[in-house]
């Protein structure tokens, strides 16, 4: 379980990050339809707070993962 948490939360955190560096700069043009916010027609114009959004769930979502490992260990 960990291990899935782990992964989700790492394409979630690089998806957030990717999709505002991509809607912001405009950087990763090649990228620009391996990113989630750009599939979804109903995020048009909310770009940027979606990158967010998925960036702070992928985050706690390692957060997680991290108080599972050290849940297990103690």
């Amino acid at each position: 379980m960990k291990g899935i948490v782990e992964v989700v939360g790492t394409v979630l955190l690089i998806q957030g990050v990717g999709g505002v560096i991509n809607t912001v700069l405009g950087w990763w043009g090649w990228a620009h339809d391996f990113l989630i916010i750009n599939r979804l027609p109903f995020l048009d114009g909310y770009e940027v707070f979606a990158g967010i959004a998925l960036g702070v769930l992928g985050f706690a979502l390692l957060a997680a993962a991290n108080s599972m490992k050290k849940k297990e260990t103690s």
